[in-house]
């Protein structure tokens, strides 16, 4: 009797689907379970942070091993890393009605666990439980989803098309219990209720999580799509420490889950609401960041005029900015403005000759990346004060960061998450500054400074935004936004990031042959060309990078049943070992979408138009045109430390004569070059002076 029963628990091979409609599964659940809608439903409706479910032990054991088993000895996946996530993925599994015979016989459990999800008797089921009302049976939408040491979902809210309930079933390693350390856990985010300048009410998602779902082998956690308020993220499976004594090594944190959605009904199924698909797609959370801006969101644009007297002059209070007009007639750097940089920027830096490589680069290739660009004095105590910081532990809440520090936190989370201050965070009266404060406050906003970057540019520049920036480790990342004015924008990034690790042994720090310069020569950097690598045996790095790539048509929605897929990430750009920017920065009219973005084809250009890990001590200048995308990869439990950056936003006086190189010109025809007046500071004297910063 008992080989008998053995035998019964042995799935077969399941008919296709007729007509689209799956097979009725209902004897591969835990007995009882459908019968059970009842006391799932009060604890769906009384769950927070919004309505969700969590139900253990839903299938039979027997046919979730053997489904284990078939995907681990007959399925590949591929890593895909984007913007948002960072996964290896199956393909989409409705497609098995399309295998042939040979293909179908070797994944017969998965296609009954398939038809058992999307069978009659558990859609009503999940229908009465979620209230989400009718659900198809025609469009199954499914995929595996494997998450290894590194791998993660970013905060985002499913609405996408035409679907009504996002689920997760984990197939984790049933011998071995999944540790909540390992992290791996859906996290559900809460919204507050607030008033937009129109007076409608708008649902906005608070920094942290307020709910973690570790994952369990036969668990479903499911939710209805609900646009503006079921955001949710998947925890970073973290690798095992170094210093850590337990046998359960890196192989065995495999977080393994089939996720997809129920749609609602399609055209002919029971339900079907002619054009209420298309009414979904307009509420999607990804036309909320095509937009251009959201009054809530956190650090708001703080774009301000240059003060006609300069900060270094020591005037707090200025009087108006001055015009365009004022700016463009303003005389070169000064005898005073070659003292007060040499106060903060290497010497060399501020020759002519290494001006000229500068800006004859930088009008070639629209970026440009300068190591070793502060002077050694500063350099080495800004560093100790940023290891100072660094060394100080932070709370782990955002209300509590932001009463006990200076940091605030950056929000909505399904745009971006890190610590930062602006100009104006420290009190009108403090003591003296710190060499962070310094580099916010004095340099960059200074009128001197911004007679250097048009010298090193060739722009005329009025307003400027600056954001000092702190990524913490498994916490903060942006998410990519395309920029919306017609009007291209100069923006810096000073990286002051003071640990290692950050890039491949060898590598570079930032840029290549043509984006390059080190203070020590005014001359391009050789060439570094990564190796090809076969990305499936390529470890995953630890993120941190800043990138800018070129925006592609956002394909319409069809249908194809895929998560938000983000902005797809090259292989030599996510593991550190290439940080550069394309030979040609193209112009980009088309829509920004920075959730559904075209896939690259090997032979074509991957769309990277500058990139930069975190590093030491080095200005990358980028002039950024409309619909260019802009993230910040989130930084991996893994890294070594923080990522510490300034971004500097710069708007430009529009130029009606086309600039142009000559023969006869040193540099861009702009905003005038170095006079050596008011005692005639030479190039001899600056080089003295780079001697002594030594």
């Amino acid at each position: 009797m008992k080989r008998k029963a053995d035998e019964d628990l042995v799935d077969k091979p399941a008919k296709k689907k007729t007509s689209g409609e799956a097979n009725n599964g209902s004897t591969q659940f835990r007995p009882g379970l459908l019968q059970q809608a009842e006391k799932y439903q009060k604890e769906y409706t009384t769950s927070e942070p919004y309505k969700h479910g969590v139900i253990q032990a839903l299938l039979r054991t027997e046919l979730l091993r053997n489904v284990r088993a078939e995907i681990q000895n007959n399925l590949s996946f591929t890593p895909k890393e984007t913007d948002i996530y960072n996964i290896h993925q199956s393909g989409d599994l409705a497609n098995l009605d399309g295998l042939d015979d040979s293909s179908l016989k070797l994944l017969p459990s998965l296609l009954t666990l398939r038809n058992a999800l999307y069978s009659p008797a558990f859609r009503e089921f999940l229908s009465t439980v979620t209230g989400s009302g009718p659900l198809s049976g025609k469009k199954t939408d499914m995929a595996i989803n494997v998450y290894t040491p590194g791998c993660h979902l970013l905060c985002h809210d499913d609405v996408i098309g035409s679907r009504r309930v996002s689920y997760i079933l984990y197939l984790t390693d049933p011998d071995r219990p999944w540790k909540p350390e390992w992290g791996g856990a859906l996290r559900l985010y809460p919204t507050v209720v607030l008033k937009d300048n129109d007076g409608k009410e708008v649902r906005v998602p608070g920094p942290d999580s307020s709910l973690s779902i570790p994952p369990a082998f036969n668990q479903l956690s499911f939710f209805a799509v609900q646009p503006g308020e079921s955001y949710h993220d998947v925890e970073e499976v973290f690798a095992q420490p170094s210093d850590s004594h337990d046998d359960d090594g890196d192989e065995v944190r495999v977080r393994m889950a089939i996720s997809g959605w129920y749609h609602i009904p399609q055209d002919g199924e029971p339900g079907y609401v002619e054009g209420l698909e298309e009414s979904l797609a307009e509420r999607s959370s990804l036309q909320q960041l095509q937009g251009s801006g959201d009054q809530f969101d956190m650090p708001s644009n703080d774009m301000r005029k240059y003060d006609t007297v300069s900060r270094e002059d020591g005037d707090a209070t200025a009087p108006d900015a001055p015009s365009d007009e004022q700016i463009e007639d303003e005389p070169p750097l000064s005898e005073k403005d070659l003292d007060f940089l040499l106060r903060f920027i290497a010497p060399s830096y501020l020759t002519p000759d290494t001006l000229d490589s500068v800006a004859f680069t930088f009008a070639d290739e629209c970026s440009i990346c300068l190591e070793n660009f502060l002077s050694q004095k500063f350099s080495d105590s800004l560093k100790t004060d940023i290891v100072k910081q660094e060394a100080q532990l932070l709370p782990l809440a955002a209300n509590d960061i932001e009463s006990t520090t200076l940091w605030r936190i950056a929000r909505p989370p399904y745009k971006h998450r890190f610590l930062y201050r602006q100009v104006d965070a420290w009190p009108i009266i403090s003591p003296e500054k710190s060499p962070s404060q310094q580099l916010l406050t004095e340099l960059l906003p200074s009128k001197a400074f911004r007679k250097w970057l048009q010298l090193a540019t060739g722009l005329s520049l009025s307003s400027y935004n600056l954001t000092a920036r702190r990524f913490r480790q498994g916490k903060d990342y942006t998410l990519a936004t395309g920029y919306t004015r017609d009007e291209s924008q100069l923006e810096l990034i000073m990286a002051i990031t003071p640990s290692d690790g950050w890039v491949a042994d060898g590598e570079g720090a930032a840029g290549d042959d043509d984006s390059k310069i080190s203070d020590t020569a005014a001359k391009p950097a050789a060439q570094h060309v990564p190796e090809e690598k076969d990305r499936s045996s390529e470890a995953p790095g630890v993120g941190g990078y800043i990138a800018y790539m070129a925006s592609e048509e956002a394909a319409e929605d069809s249908d194809d049943g895929q998560s938000n897929d983000g902005i797809e990430v090259p292989l030599d750009l996510s593991t550190g070992a290439r940080a550069s920017r394309s030979s040609t920065q193209k112009k980009s009219s088309n829509k920004a979408d920075p959730a559904v973005y075209k896939a690259v084809d090997d032979e074509e250009d991957d769309g990277v138009l500058f990139s930069m890990p975190p590093a030491w001590n080095t200005l990358g200048l980028v002039l950024r045109d409309k619909g260019v995308m802009r993230f910040v990869k989130y930084v991996s439990q893994q890294a070594k430390g923080d990522r510490w950056d300034i971004l500097g936003e710069f708007e430009m006086i529009p130029d009606d004569d086309e600039t142009s190189f000559n023969d006869e010109t040193d540099v861009h025809q702009g905003p005038g070059y170095i006079v050596q007046d008011e005692g005639d500071t030479s190039e001899t004297e600056i080089e003295s002076a780079d001697e002594e910063s030594e």
